[in-house]
């Protein structure tokens, strides 16, 4: 069993007969969250580019465990779901950007840096942490200056995967932000993250 393979629906063998039409169908006009959430699942799969706005349509499900199946179903399909996925960073539902900019983070293509670089100015504090934890693993040094601002951020959390990132991402202009905001740093935990990335 795959580890993020949702618990089968009762009528899990006729949804695995059908096709992306009727998988698509599924998601958008189930009543049944554990459906919707099974037929995102199956949509990841089989990767289809016809799968991938209803799944981007998905991300803002009212069942939390819907948004990840299709996070993780997009992040199957890759690069062709970046840019409606860039899109989605634009929704006026947090829990969507939220999950769009899992999915980019997951997805891990140089295209996926740009809508991750806007999400690290986003409103909501949980879109901003997730945009620097997909920028951490991509690496790229465009993420350096739109991150250092994070560090002045009001949320601990969001301070410390931006201090993760810069110390994932490296260079000298990271290492300086790092030890200036080493300084200011009130937060035991924060400073804590800030001395593991500077070692």
């Amino acid at each position: 069993m795959e580890s993020n393979a949702p618990e089968r629906p009762g009528n899990a063998a006729e949804l695995e007969k059908l096709g992306v039409e009727g998988l698509v169908k599924a998601l958008q006009d189930s009543t049944d969250p554990q459906v919707r959430q099974y037929a995102a699942y199956l949509l990841g799969k089989a990767p289809n580019p016809r799968a991938i706005q209803p799944l981007v349509e998905a991300l803002g499900d009212f069942d939390k465990s819907v948004r990840e199946q299709a996070t993780f179903a997009l992040s199957r399909i890759g690069k062709a779901a970046i840019e409606p996925l860039a899109e989605a960073m634009k929704e006026p539902r947090w829990e969507t950007r939220y999950r769009a900019a899992e999915a980019l983070g997951r997805i891990a293509d140089e295209k996926a840096v740009k809508p991750l670089i806007q999400g690290l100015k986003d409103n909501r504090d949980h879109v901003r942490y997730m945009a620097a934890k997909g920028l951490k693993s991509l690496g790229d040094s465009d993420a350096i200056e739109p991150m250092i601002i994070l560090l002045g951020d009001e949320n601990r959390y969001v301070r410390m995967m931006a201090v993760r990132a810069l110390g994932a991402i490296g260079g000298t202009k990271a290492k300086e932000a790092l030890d200036a905001a080493l300084s200011g740093e009130k937060d035991e935990k924060v400073r804590e993250a800030i001395t593991e990335a500077l070692a």
